[in-house]
């Protein structure tokens, strides 16, 4: 007989007490122990779990590679977050905050593969079949091969996929399936963990790809157990605003390609459109000639990027003036005005600051510190940048110089194709430019920057 006794469960880490406990030991997080019932198998009971196989260590020289299998989406921006498609047998996670788009995302995926490869299987937990009925007929995703069921058992889910032998399986969402051999509600770090465990076991053994969503905290943090994280092979975080027709969706883990790659959607009635040009999305006119505004070059992977990025600058007598940064780095913002206030001896410390990246785009990296600066410059003097159709890249030292950044001229390629003429990037960066008919300045101070702009 399996011996079961109750345990407090930390529903952020894990963490297992004996006893109630306020405070988690592990991960600090306060009121998340959970009481829930263990059961423990016995030793002989654990012996036939063992696998048979014989292994053996071998030279990494003699095992042979193996090229992935993969499967098209027919979504672009979803084949580049994920390397190139679905790998078969991989188990990806998916998160976002509620209403981002996660569902409509993976019910216009499930229609293309089940058009181009066979029977794919959605499992909800949270909506009826009658209401994914009612959103593919928004979304015209009612392919004949897309099976539809609303179900938390996850038993009766494995007999599901041993009658249909789907190729592809949606799983909406890990938190509201169910092992019955488990007694802890779903969604505690039992349930989570049991559940996960079983549809690995599914997809590896079946060679079948999932598509896991998870929730989030009110942090934006994935709900569950970290280990939830490190089972899957691909995680994917979709990220904007209810509020912005722009979505992205991120890269955080992935085995089977790059993790730098993102993903760009427009919200439409008819449902996610995939934007191929991002750069054209991000800016309506080229013509910037107002003060505090500049567009900047960045990187995503393997994709250039074009934005505009806004700052006000403005007179304040409060004792401590606000600095509020939306799409950039909040210590980044504070590096780069202690900076200017250094070596400029411009006096932020009297004005209020605030910086914005257009359409909701979070920056990241250096690429477009020099933009920033220029545009808190551009903002305090109430003076605009005298330079029409102007990029700007450029990474700031703390000592004031303008240091070089990678990919330059990938940046410059794809802002030329966006008709932009002029540009100012790090003087070592000039030297390996090599694009005719356009005006590049090659800066290498803040200072030799403000005598050629203002």
């Amino acid at each position: 007989m399996p011996k079961i006794k109750a345990v407090f469960v930390c529903q952020k880490c894990g963490y297992e007490s004996l006893k109630w406990l306020g405070k988690c030991p592990d991960c600090n997080s306060w009121n998340s122990m959970i009481e829930e019932i263990k059961t423990s198998v016995t030793k002989t009971a654990s012996i036939g779990l063992t696998s048979e196989k014989k292994t053996h260590p071998q030279s990494i020289l003699d095992i042979r590679s193996i090229q992935y299998e993969r499967m098209d989406t027919g979504i672009n921006e979803l084949n580049r977050v994920l390397g190139g498609g679905i790998v078969k047998g991989s188990l990806t996670l998916i998160s976002g905050d509620p209403g981002i788009g996660k569902s409509t995302l993976l019910l216009q995926a499930a229609n293309e593969i089940s058009n181009r490869y066979g029977k794919v299987l959605y499992i909800s937990g949270e909506e009826s079949e009658e209401q994914i009925k009612m959103r593919g007929e928004r979304l015209a995703t009612l392919s004949k091969e897309l099976y539809v069921v609303s179900e938390t058992n996850v038993e009766t889910i494995k007999n599901h996929i041993e009658n249909i032998s789907p190729i592809f399986v949606i799983i909406d969402s890990i938190q509201t399936l169910f092992n019955p051999q488990i007694t802890s509600a779903p969604g505690t770090v039992s349930q989570v963990k049991e559940s996960s465990n079983e549809i690995m076991r599914i997809g590896k053994t079946k060679n079948i790809p999932f598509f896991i969503v998870a929730h989030v905290t009110k942090q934006g943090a994935l709900a569950g157990p970290k280990v939830l994280e490190h089972m899957v092979d691909t995680v994917l975080s979709f990220e904007g605003e209810r509020t912005q027709e722009f979505r992205i969706l991120r890269t955080m883990k992935n085995r089977f390609g790059t993790t730098s790659e993102i993903g760009v959607f427009e919200m439409k009635e008819e449902g996610l459109v995939e934007i191929s040009n991002p750069s054209e999305a991000f800016l309506e006119d080229i013509q910037f000639q107002k003060e505090g505004s500049v567009v900047i070059g960045i990187m995503e992977g393997t994709r250039p990027i074009l934005v505009e990025v806004q700052a006000l600058v403005s007179e304040t007598k409060a004792y401590m003036p606000r600095r509020t940064a939306v799409g950039v780095d909040n210590a980044r913002l504070n590096l780069i005005l202690a900076v200017l206030e250094k070596k400029l001896k411009i006096p932020f410390y009297t004005s209020d600051v605030y910086v914005n990246v257009v359409g909701g785009l979070n920056v990241e990296g250096t690429f477009g510190d020099l933009g920033i600066a220029l545009a808190l410059i551009s903002s305090a003097r109430n003076n605009p940048i005298n330079l029409e159709k102007l990029v700007i890249v450029g990474e700031i030292g703390l000592t004031g110089e303008v240091r070089p950044v990678s990919f330059s001229e990938r940046i410059i390629n794809e802002a030329v194709k966006m008709g932009f003429t002029n540009f100012i990037v790090p003087l070592r960066n000039k030297g390996k430019l090599n694009v005719q008919g356009i005006n590049v300045i090659g800066v290498s101070t803040l200072k030799e920057v403000i005598s050629k702009v203002f």
